[in-house]
């Protein structure tokens, strides 16, 4: 008998999950994805239509695949618009999302669509939002249609950002954008108006970067705690000495972790080279210093630490970095460093009050401040459904759903589920880095593992190499 694999959301977790699922599988399978919204593969980074929306990573670690590190590279250099650009100068460039999208789109095509797997792997797509699964496997759709699974995987993406004070009084307010990942664009004031973006992450960045590719002559507010815009991507200086070789960076805890961070950032900036060099020497080992920590080191780091440490990793396209300063130097962009207190509706505008007792006014206001990370809050009516009947369980930090390494769900009764998996921005409180292509690629391929288990098969990479060029 054909087994029956469910996958909620068909975004890059979920899109790619179904395609190692398809290029891995010895036996005969058949895989549902349930996708809303957004074309299958693109989810919300790689759906944009805009050119200037750049990849934040150069193309040369933008691979789906773990195992294919130079597949989006070859795949870029298959299209007119890069063919005459030198390899190595390829390799650097930051590409736009949009392109990114085509790329997963046309790896879907291969393998799900087109019969391009390698095995008897049939591929059904519905489009739709799934709002609850019962322990039988057999899953409810908003529609009222229902479908069954032998197993499920649960790639649902990044949360709304979360609510902010008095904008639950908003409601259908026309300068009020709630969902900054939905076209706003429309609703942009005259010249001369005001845009007020809550948040000065990515999500900022690909706003202000919209406006001036329109051509919008008004004023930019941009609100956050700290005032940092993601920082810009450098060529650092070779430091061989972090992490030190006598050091196991994962087991000194964080107290200890940055009392030495801070010690290499000193020696960097006597060198006059960017501190930021020690984030990056930390990035193969941040998964497992997590893991190290316990719940007091995880809050704390989330709580105190965390807002440096994503200017710092989540960085941008020089390109793009230097079109966030221009517009600060031109006084079209104005940053606060302050606290949001209060959103309230003022004749056709909105009034943001700051916890420094000042308030601005807004023809446009975006909420940007990023995803929700509270999981027990979640505004997802399928995972809300998960967690009151004990399907799923909060990890111990309450940033997502806790699961096992093999990325099967724990149950409210802490025992694993039979039937149901989970991967991508949910399990931020075990992973932390789990955004990131780098990472979502080496989750899809485990999780698409644990889902065949025994009946794995063992890949010949050459042969892979040869397929995938598409």
């Amino acid at each position: 008998m054909m087994s029956r694999v469910a996958i909620i959301g068909g975004g890059f977790s979920g899109a790619m999950t179904a395609v190692n699922l398809a290029r891995l599988s010895r036996e005969p399978l058949h895989i549902t994805i349930v996708n809303g919204q957004r074309p299958l593969g693109r989810g919300i980074a790689y759906a944009t239509r805009r050119k200037e929306h750049l990849l934040n990573v150069a193309a040369r670690n933008m691979s789906a695949f773990p195992d294919l590190p130079d597949h989006f590279v070859q795949w870029l250099g298959t299209r007119s618009d890069f063919d005459l650009i030198p390899l190595r100068d390829l390799r650097e460039q930051f590409i736009p999302r949009l392109i990114f999208g085509d790329y997963l789109r046309s790896i879907v095509q291969h393998h799900l669509l087109a019969g391009g797997g390698m095995t008897a792997v049939k591929a059904e797509f519905i489009e739709g939002e799934a709002i609850d699964i019962e322990p039988s496997g057999e899953i409810h759709l908003a529609s009222g249609e229902r479908l069954t699974a032998d197993r499920i995987v649960l790639a649902c993406g990044n949360e709304m950002p979360a609510e902010l004070p008095g904008a639950e009084a908003l409601g259908e307010h026309p300068a009020w954008i709630g969902n900054p990942w939905l076209p706003w664009e429309k609703n942009l004031p005259p010249d001369g108006g005001s845009v007020v973006l809550l948040g000065t992450g990515l999500t900022s960045v690909d706003a202000i970067l919209t406006m001036r590719a329109l051509g919008w002559h008004g004023t930019i507010h941009a609100v956050s705690r700290h005032g940092w815009f993601p920082h810009a991507h450098f060529r650092g200086i070779d430091y061989p000495d972090f992490p030190p070789a006598d050091v196991d960076v994962a087991t000194l805890g964080l107290d200890r972790l940055l009392a030495l961070v801070g010690d290499h950032c000193a020696i960097l900036h006597e060198r006059d080279a960017n501190p930021a060099i020690i984030v990056d020497k930390l990035r193969p080992h941040t998964q497992r210093i997590w893991s190290h920590f316990g719940k007091a080191d995880r809050l704390a780091f989330a709580q105190k630490h965390a807002a440096r440490w994503n200017v710092h990793r989540h960085r941008i396209a020089p390109d793009i970095h230097a079109q966030i300063t221009s517009s600060q130097l031109t006084g079209q962009l104005q940053v606060h460093a302050a606290s949001i207190s209060k959103l309230q509706a003022a004749q056709g505008k909105i009034v943001i009050h700051l916890e420094n007792g000042t308030a601005l006014d807004g023809d446009l206001v975006l909420n940007a401040t990023g995803p929700a990370t509270k999981f027990s809050a979640t505004r997802s009516v399928l995972l809300q459904n998960l967690l009151r009947r004990g399907v799923v369980s909060p990890d111990e930090t309450d940033m997502g759903v806790r699961v096992d390494p093999d990325h099967t769900v724990s149950t409210g009764d802490g025992d694993r589920s039979p039937w149901l998996l989970a991967l991508g921005p949910i399990l931020r409180g075990t992973y932390w880095e789990t955004i990131a292509v780098p990472e979502l690629r080496v989750q899809a391929r485990r999780v698409a593992e644990t889902l065949l288990g025994s009946t794995r098969m063992d890949v010949d990479e050459g042969q892979l190499l040869l397929e995938y060029m598409i």
